[in-house]
């Protein structure tokens, strides 16, 4: 009787096991992919000057979802920089039918992002992992762009190649983004959606990856 007792043990076991515990009989032990993804350098208003951001997005690819990945690392090794975004911080955007994930707000205390080789490292919450380089040497090729609104003009100060104007509410909310035909007008011109109380100025240089944001300004 003792002996059959503990083969009925024995092979009850792993089915409770397997009841208890679906999560990690699921789980794959395969690690994510990053298919495509970039490195964008963004100047930003500051007072004493433009500041150096980066915006890193990547497309990832889990066997178990999106909701699967845990860390984004960005690793320069040269310089010995690392910069962590955990899946509670990335932001998360689709684009037909791909997922995003990254974020806008790499940056360092003091001066210029060091250019070169970048290495960018992708966890899931299995622990696994899967790394990809990227090379960022770009420069800012032009001066830090102006937008100015005055007795109901609006003008813009830029030798980039591309400018938009991005809308905001009053709650500082995005409302849509608009191309200027020409870098002064009237702001009734524009035709702004209603509810726009402020605008900013982005100022891009596709070809170099590199980006400008300006303060906002009243429309008033």
């Amino acid at each position: 009787m003792k002996k059959s007792k503990k083969i009925i043990i024995y092979i009850l076991f792993p089915a409770v096991f397997a009841l208890l515990m679906p999560g990690i009989i699921s789980c794959t032990k395969t690690p994510p992919e990053i298919t495509y993804g970039y490195l964008q350098l963004v100047l930003y208003q500051g007072e004493d000057g433009p500041q150096e951001h980066f915006s890193l997005f990547i497309m990832p690819e889990d066997e178990d979802g999106i909701d699967n990945l845990d860390d984004l690392y960005l690793y320069h090794d040269r310089e010995q920089l690392r910069w962590r975004i955990s899946s509670d911080e990335w932001i998360h955007y689709n684009s037909d039918g791909k997922d995003w994930i990254g974020s806008r707000s790499i940056s360092v205390k003091d001066g210029e992002l060091p250019r070169g080789q970048y290495r960018v490292v992708l966890v899931n919450k299995g622990g696994e992992s899967t790394e990809r380089n990227f090379t960022y040497d770009g420069n800012v090729r032009f001066s830090f762009p102006e937008i100015e609104i005055s007795n109901g003009v609006y003008t813009i100060r830029s030798q980039w190649p591309v400018n938009r104007l991005i809308c905001y509410d009053s709650a500082g909310k995005y409302l849509s983004t608009i191309i200027p035909g020409t870098l002064s007008a009237s702001v009734s011109s524009l035709d702004l959606p209603s509810g726009v109380k402020t605008i900013a100025l982005w100022a891009e240089d596709e070809s170099n990856f590199c980006s400008a944001y300006t303060n906002v300004v009243s429309v008033n």
